[in-house]
């Protein structure tokens, strides 16, 4: 599959971050911990020169554990302070403020010495479409700052949020870059649910899913829907079988495979289908058996 999408809207949230960047000590990167690398803008590497960086493995929930702990060991490897959470259940937000503390360090240092005290931190945070930003700003201030959504593109603008003394936040939109060098990362984006499903053929990307389902994680399908998936059945009739055990069939009996697609999209990013990890750390690590 070939799937590229960079609406107008997110050159101008590019152009935003850039006039901004100036004012910030920390850049918080919010990254799904489904596809910690495909989920990553390179454009923020560009952006955030010289600024200390925290990449958040959101949506930790979702994801198989030994594959996240496996990335928190790369990430680290790369330099980076990570933490992963679930910030629907605020699960590792606790880490994140000491995590904050810590990256930020020596800039608290430089103050301190200058006799500047009780300075926020002031961190912008930035991330793809809906990999959970806002719902991230809402359970760490503890209150409603940002708009949620699950889809992409709910965060239309720029906003300063003051969380305590310590830490103020500079929330952004989502935002995409120009083009997936690698056509996986666009199939796998898209299977989170960071592209716009519009522009998608739902039952050639369920069909990838599918088969990365089957050879990754044997067991899933069949526990969600409780029908035999052998190992060597063809993608279009696992599909076939989600849609006779979801009732999903035509007027003349046959299954109807876009509702199936539907189905399996939404039960994987509901994580219903249990915890899947859809790329695993560039030095093998995480995918052991399973």
């Amino acid at each position: 599959m070939e799937i590229q999408w960079y609406p107008g809207h997110m050159t101008k949230a590019r152009r935003m971050m850039q006039e901004n960047i100036k004012l910030i000590d920390l850049i918080i990167e919010l990254v799904d911990a489904r596809a910690p690398l495909s989920s990553r803008n390179p454009d923020i590497d560009e952006l955030g020169k010289g600024k200390s960086r925290l990449i958040l493995l959101n949506k930790s929930d979702l994801a198989d554990e030994k594959s996240n702990e496996a990335w928190m060991g790369w990430f680290r490897e790369q330099g980076y302070f990570v933490v992963k959470l679930d910030s629907r259940s605020k699960s590792g937000m606790k880490s994140v403020q000491a995590a904050v503390q810590e990256a930020c360090r020596e800039k608290i240092e430089r103050d301190r010495k200058r006799g500047i005290l009780n300075r926020p931190v002031r961190a912008m945070v930035v991330g793809i479409p809906n990999v959970g930003k806002s719902t991230f700003i809402n359970s760490f201030a503890g209150r409603a700052c940002a708009k949620t959504g699950n889809k992409p593109g709910v965060t239309k603008g720029a906003q300063w949020i003051r969380l305590n003394k310590q830490v103020e936040l500079l929330d952004t939109p989502g935002i995409l870059w120009p083009k997936f060098d690698d056509p996986q990362v666009g199939v796998r984006l898209a299977m989170l649910g960071s592209v716009n499903d519009e522009i998608l053929n739902l039952e050639e990307l369920a069909s990838e899913l599918a088969v990365f389902v089957q050879q990754h994680f044997p067991g899933a399908l069949k526990e969600r829907y409780k029908s035999d998936f052998p190992a060597d059945v063809p993608s279009w009739m696992i599909l076939g079988k989600i849609a006779e055990a979801r009732g999903c069939l035509s007027k003349g009996g046959e299954p109807d495979l876009n509702k199936a697609a539907s189905f399996l999209l939404d039960d994987f990013r509901a994580g219903r289908l249990g915890r899947i990890t859809l790329e695993f750390p560039p030095d093998g690590k995480g995918t052991e058996e399973r």
